[in-house]
């Protein structure tokens, strides 16, 4: 997220929150497709981490970029630490490491998907070249420790790391050393809000197994295909995870307001100030649980949207639904991501087809395969049946859903053509981090420093 929220409408009631996440239902129309993509930032002569100060650095990159796009600066205590399109179509930012991230504007078709990403790729290389500094895209930190990892000066995530350590062993490398694509995508109402979510939540774990591309820390294997995928595991599980009521038959936006009202906070900003609010609820707070400790203490909805921001379940419901399960990856990816789920979910034969498909999954179901991709990838089992076979299931309903949509480029083509790379990882029967291991056992000679150049943007 790019910039916090600031809005000062009063939080009157849950129905308040609850109307909230109702504003997002929209036309079918209108729906639109946001993608998400962050990438490492590397010192191209010895393959170290990007600082955030000096003449090189993270911070040079975003004015560099600042001056070629118009784009406005995002200024935290000072410091640069993202960029804003100024009509909202689009936004960088930085995650805690360093991790550059283009927030994509929201569009009308994957083509427009993947030439957005193209661009801002190509303006990117262009400011990091002469500074010696090019990207990697994989979901996991090859290499640096976290104490090697370079740290933002960005208020919210000096909360976070005090807070991490508290609630799970692995919030900091989450925060640290991962990479993820992500899609955003539309409902129409809260039927329709509930279908989605229940697809894309059982689903979640075949996409993580589908964009496994982590299998290396600190130098050396780490024993797991999607270190990314484990990390979520123990992080922060208040915050994170399946949620079970995503499975009821009468889900809708009142229950997800009900269990994000319980949640621990992260802040609260007030006159451009972050203050820590981890010890308290938003139910809490509501109450009144934070008279006292700030002299503006009645929440708004800025307070509320920004709280909506700091909960990582594996799908995320604002006014639109986040897809969350992946790794970061090559380019290519960048546009397969949203393919695979545009497919499932914009278009109704398909969505029809995999909500019968995962229909009788349970939360047990979802909740053991979630736990065995990091480790097997696609060779975990649902059912006695692998992900494996379930993926070409799956994949032939995305490309169906595609098709269907009809949206031709120049040359007539459709959207079905961004899933080339999942293709590829079902003909090889092997995902991206089997790949990179069977490198690092052969032509790598069991070094990870290859990874910086062969997977390079």
């Amino acid at each position: 997220m790019a910039r916090d929220t600031t809005d000062q409408t009063p939080v009157t009631s849950v129905a308040d929150l609850t109307e909230y996440l109702a504003e997002g239902n929209k036309p079918e129309d209108k729906f639109r497709i946001g993608t998400e993509h962050e990438k490492f930032a590397f010192f191209k002569a010895d393959n170290s981490p990007v600082p955030y100060s000096g003449d090189a650095s993270i911070s040079a990159l975003l004015n560099g970029m600042a001056q070629k796009s118009g784009w406005e600066p995002i200024i935290d205590a000072g410091n640069i630490i993202g960029l804003a399109e100024h009509s909202g179509q689009g936004a960088i930012s930085l995650e805690p490491g360093g991790q550059f991230e283009l927030s994509g504007a929201p569009l009308e078709n994957l083509h427009q998907t993947c030439k957005e990403s193209n661009r801002h790729l190509a303006d990117l290389r262009e400011i990091a070249e002469p500074l010696g500094i090019r990207f990697l895209g994989i979901g996991g930190s090859p290499k640096w420790t976290l104490a090697e990892t370079p740290r933002m000066p960005k208020s919210r995530y000096d909360i976070m790391s005090r807070y991490m350590p508290k609630v799970g062993t692995q919030g900091l490398d989450m925060m640290y050393r991962t990479c993820t694509i992500q899609v955003n995508l539309d409902f129409s109402s809260e039927e329709d809000m509930r279908r989605k979510m229940q697809v894309s939540l059982k689903l979640q774990p075949l996409s993580t197994a589908l964009f496994a591309s982590s299998p290396f820390t600190d130098g050396k294997p780490n024993g797991l295909l999607s270190w990314r995928g484990d990390i979520w595991r123990d992080t922060d599980n208040q915050r994170a995870g399946v949620l079970p009521a995503v499975f009821n038959a009468d889900f809708g936006f009142e229950d997800y307001v009900k269990w994000a009202l319980d949640v621990p906070m992260y802040f609260v900003v007030r006159d451009g100030k972050y203050h820590d609010c981890t010890h308290v609820t938003f139910r809490q707070f509501m109450n009144g649980a934070m008279k006292g400790e700030l002299a503006d203490w009645e929440p708004n909805m800025g307070d509320w949207t920004n709280h909506l921001s700091t909960l990582f379940p594996d799908v995320r419901l604002k006014r639109f639904l986040e897809m969350r399960g992946a790794d970061g990856g090559p380019w290519r990816r960048i546009c397969a991501l949203p393919a695979f789920w545009v497919g499932l979910l914009y278009d109704g034969a398909a969505l029809d087809a995999a909500e019968d498909l995962t229909r009788n999954w349970t939360y047990e179901d979802t909740l053991a395969m979630r736990n065995a991709v990091p480790v097997q990838g696609l060779a975990a089992t649902h059912r006695g049946t692998s992900l494996f076979d379930i993926a070409r299931e799956v994949m032939s309903i995305s490309r169906l859903g595609l098709k269907n949509r009809n949206r031709l480029n120049g040359d007539d083509v459709d959207e079905s053509i961004f899933l080339a790379p999942l293709d590829e990882v079902l003909a090889k029967k092997a995902t991206l981090a089997e790949d990179l291991l069977a490198l690092y056992n052969g032509r790598w000679n069991g070094s990870v420093e290859p990874v910086f150049t062969d997977y390079q943007y």
